[in-house]
């Protein structure tokens, strides 16, 4: 029997030939993350240790980004307690405000992450890294200090559920409404600790900021990790960034899922999450004429530069709608650098939407765009949890940046052909 491509890599890191479902392993890290509000725990508890370095300090990577630039006391109190921790123990891999950005845009940006690898991060999102064929998952903070004293984690190996996409993708369908798709039909615990594999015809024609996105809300079905196997798109991708060696891996003909779904991508309009699960998704046909008050592009899940070109594209020429207010965030300082030298930053503030430096603010509620009572957001973002932006009686709905700008311009939900005949 083969192993599955998240097997694989467990057992090389693991040092072993083979790996089982269910088995309990030690494994060695390639990289270990944490950003503002998860690392001042693991700090403390990696203090308590007595030890006088980290066990490899180009592997630990730290990135405040919830909170900054600093919207609190509070939060700039958390901030230098990372930066003083960084530079006490060298950390090389530390990003601060104006090199920095959202982490799970800036790790594989900066080549920090590569095929391969195995990455815990005391982010549930670390999972984003599965697009370039990486094992990388969420840890506790805890766990994260451990991993930074021995660059070891142990892991139950997950079973894998294959994901398969097969079928031209429409125009305006994009990775965000495959993985929203995807979350609706199993719900929000359909992968609890399991692998979540995408591949198929249409998985191998997305572009890696797709990619990205899909691996990154694997979470928000409960998945261990979201993973989709190397390829040239992956590599022409990695080959321009990696700094150090990396290894590819491939699930066997053989290996053995605990289930196989398949979907039929033509078949697909652009989804819409509605309040208050991502589980709870519709097409936007079903949304369209809803009213609201905030749109958000940005976030670890779509504030690459191709979310950003798309939404311009939609945007161009237009106005904001007067009774709404729009907010860019590129994922990070490049990002945004090359938006401007693209026009699209200049397309965004002529249409009246605010462009803000990279930041995960208001996806979580921290800052730069909070809901007030009743009020509700279109947002590019991956959770709509109740008061996830704010007032706990407000409401978030997901989509896609093309739904997100066609709204903006429009007032309401909308779909992107409303704007874009």
């Amino acid at each position: 029997m083969g192993m599955t491509i998240t097997e694989k890599i467990l057992a090389y890191h693991a040092g072993k030939e083979r790996v089982e479902p269910g088995e309990l392993i030690n494994c060695r890290l390639d990289v270990v993350l944490a950003n503002d509000i998860t690392a001042p725990v693991a700090i403390t508890e990696f203090e308590k240790l007595g030890l006088n370095e980290v066990f490899d300090r180009e592997k630990v990577v730290l990135v405040p980004d919830h909170f900054t630039p600093n919207k609190d006391i509070k939060s700039a109190e958390q901030a230098r307690y990372v930066r003083e921790f960084a530079r006490k123990y060298g950390i090389i891999n530390y990003f601060e405000i104006g090199r920095m950005g959202i982490e799970h845009c800036l790790l594989p940006q900066e080549g920090l992450v590569l095929p391969g690898d195995l990455v815990i991060g005391a982010d549930s999102h670390t999972c984003t890294y599965g697009a370039l064929g990486a094992f990388a998952t969420g840890v506790g903070s805890t766990d994260m200090a451990a991993g930074m004293a021995t660059g070891e984690a142990w892991f139950k190996v997950p079973e894998t559920i294959k994901f398969v996409y097969y079928g031209k993708m429409p125009r305006w369908l994009s990775g965000k409404d495959l993985i929203l798709y995807t979350i609706g039909d199993i719900g929000v615990d359909g992968a609890r600790y399991m692998a979540m594999e995408f591949t198929g015809e249409a998985i191998r024609e997305l572009s890696m900021d797709n990619r990205f996105t899909m691996a990154n809300m694997a979470i928000e079905a409960g998945g261990k990790n979201g993973i989709i196997e190397p390829d040239e798109i992956t590599l022409a991708y990695v080959k321009q960034r990696a700094k150090r060696p990396y290894r590819l891996f491939q699930s066997d003909p053989d290996a053995r899922y605990a289930e196989v779904r398949e979907y039929n991508v033509s078949r697909l309009e652009p989804q819409v999450a509605f309040p208050h699960l991502p589980e709870n998704t519709r097409p936007v046909s079903e949304a369209q004429g809803i009213t609201i008050d905030q749109v958000v592009i940005g976030s670890c899940t779509n504030g690459r530069l191709e979310d950003l070109q798309i939404a311009a594209g939609i945007m161009k020429g237009k106005k904001v709608h007067p009774e709404i207010r729009v907010i860019v965030i590129p994922g990070t300082q490049e990002i945004y650098l090359e938006a401007l030298r693209q026009g699209l930053v200049e397309v965004f503030i002529e249409a009246g939407a605010a462009v803000s430096t990279p930041t995960c603010g208001p996806c979580l509620g921290g800052h730069m765009g909070i809901l007030a009572k009743g009020e509700k957001a279109l947002a590019t973002t991956n959770r709509n949890f109740v008061g996830r932006m704010g007032h706990p009686e407000s409401e978030v709905y997901l989509a896609s940046p093309a739904v997100a700008a066609a709204s903006a311009v429009l007032g309401r939900i909308a779909a992107p052909w409303e704007v874009i005949k």
